[in-house]
């Protein structure tokens, strides 16, 4: 299933966060009115698998925008109701309560996706979140009462955070037990707060590197967990590399997560082993991720004293590796 993307950015939010410049994120400046969502729709219309898709609303805080406009984009998808599966939204915790399900629930709400961030009250704090812990806990709680899917979003590296924080945060939302989430390196934005904090030296971005590796520590936890992880770092765009000032940012940052998995899971079994020459059987899907990009899998299993070889086979799971000693 994938999503018909509407942004409505910063749409409802009562707030700027420090980090959020959602016009830079969804490559939008203008209001978003029914008429765009009937095209948007009507597009959407020429994909044959159209009947999968759900109609998604991201980039604000849907449920805390005024009523008559939530109502104005809601009923330009009513015509459309029958050719896609469902809506999806996202929004702030503080913004759901069992008045505005309700309102929800005719239109056929599917999945409404909570902007957690974090699970540490601290961090929230610091970066104007103007939500707590609690909040997020109670309303993953009334969406899941009402029969609506559960989805969390997190981010690693904001201001205040540590990567201890992050695991526990990664925990608390495991706890949830939510369908989905999303994990979401920090990116520093052109005039954003932590714009100001970072350029001051009052802030210290993550390195792509150093989010790569606490985010497969975080993936794992969700993987433990059953819990349907959709996307791992910002949708690439050239205008969000054009406005980014720092931070963990690539354009195909999930596939470094992968492939640090891959490389981690290798290692763990190489080391019962002597160091030689090994074949490393992964599913037929996987071979680049246990490649690495440029091979780079290869050489660090190399420099750590195994040379390598990888090949497919069918009957792997994702992140499963087989080893089998290699002939001289």
């Amino acid at each position: 299933m994938s999503n018909i993307a509407i942004f409505v950015p910063h749409a409802g939010c009562p707030q700027c966060c420090s980090f959020c410049n959602q016009h830079v994120i969804a490559g939008q400046q203008h209001r978003v009115c029914a008429a765009d969502v009937t095209a948007a729709l009507e597009r959407a219309l020429q994909n044959p698998h159209h009947r999968d898709n759900q109609i998604a609303f991201f980039g604000g805080s849907f449920t805390a925008m005024d009523r008559a406009y939530m109502r104005e984009l809601l009923e330009a998808t009513v015509p459309y109701r029958e050719a896609f599966a469902g809506i999806r939204l996202s929004t702030r915790p503080d913004a759901i309560d069992r008045e505005v399900l309700s309102f929800l629930k005719p239109y056929g709400v599917a999945a409404i996706e909570l902007g957690a961030q974090s699970m540490d009250d601290s961090v929230l704090a610091l970066n104007r979140r103007g939500h707590t812990a609690a909040d997020v806990v109670r309303a993953a709680a009334l969406i899941k009462e009402a029969g609506v899917e559960l989805g969390l979003q997190m981010m690693t590296g904001l201001y205040g955070d540590t990567d201890e924080k992050a695991i526990a945060t990664a925990k608390g939302i495991a706890a949830l037990q939510p369908a989905t989430v999303r994990i979401y390196p920090t990116v520093v934005l052109e005039g954003t707060e932590l714009d100001r904090l970072y350029k001051s030296g009052q802030y210290t971005p993550q390195s792509v590197e150093q989010a790569v590796k606490l985010c497969v520590k975080l993936m794992r936890i969700f993987e433990e967990a059953n819990i349907r992880i959709i996307r791992v770092g910002l949708h690439a765009s050239e205008e969000l590399s054009g406005k980014r000032t720092a931070g963990a940012y690539h354009p195909a940052f999930k596939e470094l997560c992968l492939a640090q998995m891959y490389y981690e899971n290798a290692l763990a079994l190489l080391r019962e082993l002597p160091q030689g020459r090994y074949t490393l059987a992964v599913g037929s899907r996987y071979l680049s991720q246990m490649a690495g990009q440029k091979k780079e899998n290869i050489r660090k299993l190399l420099q750590a004293g195994y040379a390598v070889k990888i090949v497919p086979e069918a009957a792997l799971e994702a992140y499963e590796v087989k080893i089998v000693r290699e002939q001289d």
